[in-house]
């Protein structure tokens, strides 16, 4: 049976590494994007069962990537992170949900590492 694949979009190179490591140790294949082209990239080529997506970031707001999934039908579980407002993760959970992904979760930062785990299992 193949891993579960995830990808990480985040600007922040110490989030996406935490994210990779805690998701390597519940065994997960993982592949990080530091912006929006790596991401679009990784997305098309790996074809990933869960994405954790930073909402906020320099070159593109996250919502952006969620309608850009969503337009593609990219069927997916997201984890929506965000450093602000939760409010604003809120607001993008229901826009995800409106679009039909599979399923969506918010966490705040920072996240803690049992949270992001049992958000990135409870995904799958």
């Amino acid at each position: 049976m193949a891993a579960e694949r995830l990808l990480v979009v985040d600007d922040e190179p110490r989030f996406r590494n935490f994210v990779k490591n805690v998701a390597v140790k519940s065994g997960f294949e993982v592949e990080c994007a530091r912006d929006k082209h790596e991401f679009k990239t990784l997305c098309e080529s790996t074809e990933p069962d869960v994405v954790v997506l930073d909402i906020v970031m320099p070159d593109i707001d996250g919502v952006e990537l969620v309608q850009w999934i969503a337009e593609r039908g990219i069927q997916l579980h997201l984890v929506i992170v965000t450093g602000f407002a939760h409010n604003y993760a809120d607001l993008a959970k229901k826009l995800v949900e409106a679009k039909g992904l599979l399923s969506v979760r918010t966490l705040t930062k920072p996240v803690r590492m049992a949270d992001l785990q049992q958000a990135i299992i409870r995904s799958t």
